[in-house]
C-alpha cells in the first residue's frame, strides 16, 4: 500500500493526484497500530521557531560554561554534539553554536499541547517524557475514516501546521519496535516495521537498540559474545535465562520481536529528575547548592505540568572518580514545590559537600508519585507550606503567560550571574 504524506490519501504511484510526491509505502500499512510519536530536536525546534535570527545557526540548549547539553539542533549535531556532553565540548567541536539556556516552562506547555493533539486521535496514549510518547490507535479507523497509518500522517503535518514544529512517527505491531522505528528516518520521518520484517530487520542491529540495556549492559552482554540482537536469538532462550536470569529471558523475548507491552495512558512514571555535569569540578557547598537550584525548579516545573507530587526525593552526585552517591529522603508529605525539594536536598548534600571531595555531578529528583491535589497542605504546625504552594502557583502562571524570565527568585539570579 502506498500513502501520500501530504495528504494521507492511497496511491498507485508515487506522485499523488494532490500533485506531491512523498509517498509512505509499505505492505502492512493498513495492519498496524502501535506508533512512537518523538519530537524532533525538541528544546533547540522551539528556540528556533521563537527567534528567527537562529535559524542560519547551530542551536544549543543548556547550561553555561560548568553546564551539559540538554539537547540540540541537527546542524549542530552534525559536528558532534550530543545531548549529556559537557558544554566546553560542545563548543570546541561547535564553536559558531549559538548556546540558549532555555525554559523548561515553555517546553512543557509546548509538550502539553502536542500531546492534546494526540489525545484527539486516541485515548491510549503513553508519555514517556515531555516530547515522545506512545500511542495505539487500534479500532479508531470508523472514528477517523481512514487507517491509524492516515491518522498518523495527518497528525504528523497538523503538528507542523499548527505549531511549527517537526515529529518523527514510527508504526509496528508492538512498543519496542515502534520506538525502534521512531528513530530511524529523523527529523520528520516515517518509518514502518512490519512482521514480515521485524526479524530480519533486528538481526544485525547492536544489542543496545534493546530497552534497558544501556552502556553496562551491552558491556555485559559482549562479555559473552553477544554482540548483535541476532546473537542473542542464536544462543537461545535456555542459555540467555542461565546467563542472565529474567533479564536475559526478557532479552530473548524481544530479539524474537516479542513486546507484550501494552500501550498504557496510566501507566505510572518511576522518577521526575534533574541533573547537570559540571565543567570545573566542585567542592564548596554553596557553589553546588547554587547549582542545586534550578535542578529543583526543573523537577518542580515537570511535577506541575504533569499534576503529580512526590513522597521520595533522591539527591544524586558522582565525584572525580566517577563514584556515583545517592541519598534518599521520604518526605513528610507528597511534594511539587521547588522550595520543599531544595529545603530537603540541600539537608542531603551538607552531609556529603564537606568541602575536601569534588564533585562533577549533581542531580535530584522525585519519586513515589501521588495526584497533585493532595500534595502541600501543611498541618497547623506548618502554615508555611500552603503559603510556599500558592507563591510558586502564582510564579509557574506568571511564567507560563510570560516567559520564565517573567519572575526570578534570587537565588536563580545568583546561580545564572555564577554561570555566565
Amino acid at each position: 500500500m502506498i500513502l501520500c504524506r501530504a495528504c494521507a490519501r492511497p496511491t498507485a504511484t508515487s506522485l499523488c493526484v494532490c500533485g506531491e510526491e512523498q509517498p509512505l509505502e509499505h505492505a502492512e500499512l493498513n495492519t498496524l497500530s502501535i506508533a512512537h510519536l518523538d519530537c524532533d530536536a525538541f528544546y533547540a525546534s522551539i528556540e528556533k521557531r521563537d527567534d528567527p535570527s537562529l535559524q542560519p545557526f547551530p542551536v544549543i540548549v543548556g547550561g553555561g560554561k560548568r553546564g551539559v547539553v540538554s539537547t540540540c539542533c541537527y546542524v549542530a549535531r552534525a559536528y558532534g554534539v550530543r545531548s549529556a556532553m559537557p558544554m566546553f565540548k560542545a563548543l570546541q567541536l561547535c564553536p559558531q553554536a549559538k548556546v540558549v539556556h532555555g525554559d523548561m516552562s515553555k517546553y512543557v506547555e509546548e509538550g502539553r499541547l502536542i500531546r492534546h493533539l494526540m489525545e484527539d486521535l486516541t485515548p491510549q496514549v503513553q508519555p514517556l517524557s515531555i516530547d515522545e510518547a506512545f500511542m495505539d490507535l487500534t479500532g479508531t479507523e470508523a472514528l477517523h475514516g481512514g487507517s491509524p497509518a492516515q491518522s498518523l500522517i495527518k497528525l504528523q503535518n497538523k503538528i507542523w501546521d499548527e505549531r511549527r514544529l517537526t515529529v518523527s512517527i514510527g508504526l509496528s505491531f508492538n512498543k519496542f519496535l515502534a520506538k525502534t522505528a521512531s528513530d530511524l528516518d529523523k527529523p520528520r520521518g516515517f518509518s514502518v516495521i512490519g512482521r514480515a520484517e521485524a526479524l530480519t530487520f533486528l538481526e544485525s542491529r547492536s544489542v543496545s537498540t534493546l530497552p534497558g540495556v544501556g552502556p553496562a549492559g551491552a558491556t555485559a552482554l559482549e562479555r559473552n559474545g553477544l554482540k548483535k540482537i541476532g546473537d542473542i536469538r542464536t544462543v537461545g532462550p535456555q542459555r540467555m535465562r542461565a546467563l542472565y536470569g529474567d533479564w536475559g529471558a526478557q532479552l530473548f523475548s524481544l530479539s524474537m520481536a516479542d513486546d507484550p507491552r501494552k500501550v498504557d495512558p496510566d501507566g505510572e512514571r518511576k522518577s521526575i529528575s534533574a541533573e547537570t555535569t559540571f565543567f570545573e569540578d566542585i567542592s564548596d557547598l554553596e557553589a553546588l547548592e547554587d547549582i542545586l537550584w534550578p535542578l529543583c525548579e526543573k523537577v518542580a516545573t515537570r511535577c506541575r505540568a504533569s499534576e503529580t507530587a512526590g513522597l521520595t526525593l533522591t539527591l544524586k552526585l558522582k565525584d572525580t572518580k566517577f563514584k556515583i552517591i545517592t541519598r534518599r529522603r521520604q518526605l513528610p508529605e507528597p511534594t511539587l514545590l521547588a522550595s520543599r525539594i531544595f529545603a530537603a536536598a540541600r539537608e542531603l548534600l551538607a552531609g556529603d559537600a564537606n568541602g575536601r571531595t569534588k564533585y562533577r555531578l549533581i542531580g535530584v529528583g522525585l519519586s513515589d508519585f501521588s495526584d497533585a491535589g493532595g500534595a502541600d497542605k501543611g498541618d497547623m504546625l506548618d502554615t508555611e507550606t500552603p503559603k510556599r504552594a500558592a507563591v510558586e502557583g502564582a510564579i509557574a502562571k506568571a511564567r507560563g503567560k510570560f516567559g520564565r524570565d517573567a519572575v526570578q527568585t534570587g537565588r536563580a539570579l545568583k546561580a545564572q550571574h555564577d554561570d555566565e
